[in-house]
C-alpha cells in the first residue's frame, strides 16, 4: 500500500537525521535518474533516495525503513540490465539507497595482492588505483566507468576476462555487508585459508540485494599484463568459433578476453563508429576478438596457434596486432557495442530488451538459430555478441513488439539444452517468473527459507529472484 504522506514525511525526517539532508532526495527532478534503469524499460517511482557515507550509516537506515514498512532497493551505478536495482512499478513506498558514497578505495597490499573499496567505488577507479603498484583488477566489462564493484559482487558479474579469472565471486576475499535489521557481518581481513564457518562472500554473491546491503569488499588483485597483443579472427561460424577459442585456450597461456561478435553486432557498431567493416565473414560467419596479456611478448604464441592447421579450416580471415592505436580500434568494436545499441534504441523509440544467457558450447550455434527465429516472427531486429569460451551470448532485440514471446521461446530452449538463463547480468525482475526453468522446487524453497532467516520482512529488493513462494 502506498504510504500515508504522514508516514512519508516521518520516515524522510528520520532519513534525514540518520545520513543529513544533502544525501535525502525526495525532489521529483533529483530522484528521476535514480528511479529508471539504464535501457528505460524497467523503473517505478520511490519515496526517496538515501546516500549513506559509511557502513553505520546504512546500519542506521535500514531499520528506519523497515519500522516505517518501506522497502529498500540498493542501487550501485545503475548499470544493471534486469530492473533489479531500480523501484517496482507496483511498490511505490520504495527507498532507493544508493551506494554512491561508499566509493572509499584503501591502500593496496601489494605483497597479498588484495585491496579494500567501498561499495560503491568503480571498476576503473580500481583500476586506476592499484595501476602504480602494476596491479591490476581480474573482472572487466565496458560499463567499468560506471559499473560498481558492489554491484558487481551482488550479481556476481563475469564480463571479458572470466576466461582467465572467473566471475565476481572468485575476486572477493572478504565482504563487510548489513543486514535488514540493520545487523552488521562479514571480515575485511582477506584471510585465504579463513575457513570457520558461514562465508559470507560466497552466500552474497549473486544474491542481488536481496539477502544484505554489501558495503565493503577485500578484493583480490593480479598483476599488470604489460605485453598486449590483440586479433580479430573471422571464422566461418559458430561452431568454428568454439573450436577456435578451445584450441587458444590450449595452446596460448596468455589468453585474457575471447569475446564474440556476430556480423549483425558488427554492422551496428561499425556504423556507429563510422568505420567500414574491418574484416569479411562468409554468410554464416563469425567474428572473435581475442585479447592476450602477459610479462612478455604474446604475439609469437598468438600468431602461432592462428596457424595452428587445427583450426585453418575454420579461420577466414585476421588481423593481429601489438600496436596500441590499432588495438584501441579492434576493442571498440565490442566495448561500444552496447553504447551503438542504445543509440539505436533511442532513435527507434522502443527500449532494447536484452537476454543474457549461456549454454553448453557444442548448442551455441543452434540457440542463436532459435533467438534469430524468434526476432524473425516478432519483426524485430536481434544484435547477439558474447564471450565464446563460456557459451554466454547477449541477444539484444530492436524494435521489439511481443517481448514475452520472444522470452518465453529463447529461455525455454536454453533451458532445454542446460544452459542458464543468466550468465552474468543478474535474474532481477526481468527474469524472475522464468527462475523454475533452471532452479528445482527444492532450491527454491533452501533460498527463501535463507532469505527468511536474514530478511523475514521481505524488505530487500521484494520481487527479485523470487519468481513466487514456491510450492510445499
Amino acid at each position: 500500500m502506498p504510504a500515508t504522506p504522514a508516514k512519508h514525511d516521518a520516515l524522510v525526517a528520520d532519513l534525514i537525521d540518520a545520513v543529513g539532508a544533502p544525501h535525502v532526495l525526495v525532489d521529483d527532478d533529483e530522484r528521476a535518474g535514480y528511479e529508471i534503469d539504464w535501457t528505460g524499460r524497467y523503473g517505478g517511482p520511490c519515496t526517496a533516495v538515501v546516500r549513506p557515507g559509511s557502513t553505520n550509516e546504512v546500519a542506521a537506515v535500514l531499520p528506519l525503513c523497515a519500522r516505517y514498512g518501506a522497502c529498500v532497493v540498493t542501487q550501485g551505478g545503475n548499470t544493471g540490465l534486469v530492473g533489479g536495482s531500480v523501484p517496482r512499478p507496483t511498490a511505490p513506498f520504495t527507498v532507493v539507497l544508493s551506494t554512491q558514497r561508499l566509493d572509499a578505495i584503501g591502500e593496496a597490499d601489494p605483497d597479498a595482492l588484495q585491496v579494500t573499496v567501498g561499495a560503491g567505488a568503480t571498476l576503473a577507479a580500481v583500476r586506476d588505483r592499484v595501476a602504480a603498484l602494476d596491479l591490476d583488477i581480474p573482472v572487466d566489462f565496458a560499463a567499468r566507468d560506471s559499473a560498481t564493484i558492489g554491484g558487481a559482487v551482488a550479481t556476481n558479474a563475469g564480463g571479458s576476462r572470466v576466461v582467465r579469472f572467473g566471475t565476481m565471486r572468485h575476486h572477493v576475499a572478504g565482504v563487510r555487508a548489513v543486514l535488514a535489521d540493520g545487523s552488521v557481518v562479514g571480515s575485511l581481513a582477506g584471510l585465504p585459508k579463513e575457513t570457520a564457518g558461514l562465508h559470507w562472500p560466497s552466500l552474497l554473491a549473486g544474491s542481488e540485494g536481496t539477502l544484505g546491503v554489501i558495503t565493503e569488499i577485500r578484493l583480490r588483485l593480479v598483476p599488470t599484463f604489460a605485453n598486449t597483443a590483440t586479433a580479430l579472427v573471422a571464422v566461418d561460424g559458430l561452431s568454428g568459433a568454439a573450436r577456435l577459442a578451445g584450441r587458444l585456450r590450449c595452446e596460448v597461456p596468455s589468453i585474457d578476453q575471447l569475446e564474440l561478435i556476430e556480423p549483425e553486432a558488427m554492422r551496428l557498431v561499425t556504423g556507429h563508429l563510422g568505420r567500414s567493416m574491418p574484416l569479411a565473414v562468409p554468410p554464416g560467419g563469425s567474428y572473435v576478438l581475442v585479447e592476450c596479456a602477459d610479462r612478455r611478448d604474446p604475439l609469437d604464441d598468438l600468431t602461432s596457434a592462428l596457424a595452428d592447421p587445427a583450426t585453418a579450416g575454420v579461420i577466414v580471415d585476421a588481423l593481429v596486432t601489438t600496436d596500441a592505436a590499432q588495438r584501441r580500434q579492434l576493442i571498440e568494436h565490442r566495448d561500444r557495442l552496447t553504447e551503438a545499441i542504445a543509440a539505436d534504441a533511442s532513435a527507434s523509440g522502443t527500449p532494447v530488451f536484452k537476454l543474457d544467457v549461456a549454454v553448453p558450447l557444442d548448442r551455441l550455434a543452434e540457440l542463436v538459430s532459435i533467438a534469430r527465429t524468434a526476432a524473425a516472427a516478432d519483426g524485430a531486429r536481434l544484435i547477439p555478441f558474447g564471450h565464446v569460451a563460456e557459451g554466454n551470448v547477449h541477444l539484444n532485440y530492436l524494435d521489439t513488439s511481443d517481448t514475452e514471446r520472444i522470452a518465453a521461446t529463447v529461455l525455454t530452449a536454453v533451458a532445454d539444452a542446460g544452459g542458464t538463463i543468466s550468465a552474468e547480468h543478474g535474474i532481477g525482475i526481468a527474469k524472475a517468473r522464468w527462475l523454475p526453468l533452471i532452479r528445482s522446487a527444492g532450491e527454491r524453497r533452501a533460498s527463501n527459507a535463507v532469505r527468511a532467516a536474514l530478511d523475514p520482512g521481505r524488505l530487500l529488493n521484494p520481487g527479485v529472484l523470487d519468481p513466487g513462494v514456491p510450492e510445499a
